[in-house]
């Protein structure tokens, strides 16, 4: 009969109390043959990996992992017969992971994971945690994910940490993983405390330099009393997260000042500018990092336009009618709800204001709604052409817009 072991996130999730959203087990004195053999669909391409025949879970060789090469990819694996269940557990990152169950229901848990589970403590298993860089995001990435339990970097992990950074190995990080671990991390309950993981060990500077640059500028303590630009902006992925679980709503939040990083220091604290200077900074973090579109183009949305919404009150109706083209508003199948949500988490990213009321949105949104209603037929079906039918739907939707603005204005005294 075969020895299997649950495994892992399953065991760890079930310890705490939490969902069990997949099983991953591990078999003990198989090879890739006898498991073939009994049905499972095989599927590693670097190590024995299988898919059960009915319930399609994952069940993996137990194996070894030699270092033989920087990055996350330079490993050599032995899978066999012989390896035990515990040299098994050992290659993983952290003790909360290092756990196992039996088909009994018995924990095995060599390297005092449970302990830590109790202490809410992530430490690292054994020395081997330093042998691959994308360890440093996935601690980065647990700790988002637990930090409303309470868990904290043990003091020796986050040193381990640091001497990765400082040796390099974290230089060797490639773009598809940085990207996981990140989108796993912005649909974290706590998805700042993921960046305050990677900037506390020294990572963030070379995995988001954009980012990074942004702490120590200064912004207006008047309209940021937090002032530190970096600060402000997990201050605003924090409002984010209370506001939508969508991670681009939380990436475009995420993105929206790297303009302040590039600003001239002699008009500090001031960042005239910073919407459009920081256009090509995203595009390059989105580049290199093989960004989806989906998220990018959200962001600059966001990036380029989310100071006219904070001044909605104040621009003059045919700049609003304009800003709410550009954000493709008078369409079925825009994103101005995103826009919004991302509007309003950069204006309560502020101390002080997370509560205040923004009325900025609900006022964007219907003159969009009353944009989008003007009837366009006469003008469609008219005698003009080309660019003139655009000026004149343009002049139909300001006309419309600037009747709302002034009843607005109106009810409001």
């Amino acid at each position: 009969m075969m020895k299997k072991f649950l495994v892992g996130g399953a065991v760890r999730d079930g310890l705490l109390g939490l969902p069990i959203k997949e099983k991953d087990w591990v078999v003990i004195g198989e090879t890739p043959e006898s498991m073939q053999k009994q049905g499972f669909l095989a599927v590693g391409k670097d190590f024995p990996v299988f898919l059960h025949p009915q319930s399609k879970e994952e069940y993996a060789l137990a194996r070894t992992e030699r270092k033989t090469a920087p990055g996350y990819k330079g490993f050599t694996v032995h899978a066999s017969p012989d390896v035990t269940l515990n040299e098994d557990l050992l290659r993983r990152d952290l003790t909360i992971n290092a756990l196992a169950m039996d088909a009994d229901g018995t924990l095995i848990d060599p390297y005092h994971g449970k302990k830590d589970l109790s202490e809410r403590v992530l430490r690292h298993v054994s020395p081997a945690f330093s042998e691959d860089p994308v360890r440093i995001l996935r601690v980065a990435r647990f700790a988002a994910r637990f930090h409303h339990l309470g868990f904290t970097v043990a003091p020796e992990t986050m040193a381990l940490m640091q001497r990765m950074v400082v040796s390099g190995e974290v230089d060797f990080l490639v773009a598809e993983r940085v990207w996981a671990e990140t989108l796993k991390a912005l649909q974290e309950q706590s998805p700042r405390v993921f960046f305050d993981v990677l900037r506390a060990c020294g990572a963030l500077v070379r995995v988001f330099p954009e980012l990074d640059c942004l702490f120590g500028v200064p912004q207006p303590e008047k309209y940021h009393p937090e002032i530190d630009t970096g600060e402000h902006v997990l201050l605003c992925l924090e409002r984010a997260a209370k506001l939508s679980a969508n991670p681009e709503v939380r990436f475009a939040v995420l993105t929206h000042d790297l303009g302040k990083g590039v600003t001239p220091k002699d008009i500090w604290p001031h960042h005239h500018g910073h919407e459009r200077l920081g256009l090509p900074v995203l595009d390059e973090l989105c580049q290199r990092l093989r960004v989806p579109n989906s998220f990018k183009l959200l962001a600059r949305q966001v990036m380029e336009y989310h100071t006219h919404c904070h001044r909605v009150f104040e621009l003059r109706t045919a700049t609003l009618v304009d800003a709410l083209h550009a954000l493709n508003a008078f369409k079925p199948d825009n994103r101005l709800a995103d826009f919004l949500l991302a509007c309003q988490a950069d204006a309560q990213g502020r101390t002080g204001f997370e509560q205040c009321e923004y009325r900025q949105a609900a006022f964007m949104a219907q003159a969009a709604e009353i944009g989008a209603a003007v009837d366009i037929s006469a003008v469609t079906t008219g005698n003009l052409k080309g660019a003139e039918i655009g000026s004149a739907i343009r002049q139909l939707r300001i006309d419309a817009v600037a009747d709302f603005v002034n009843s607005a204005n109106s009810a409001m005294g």
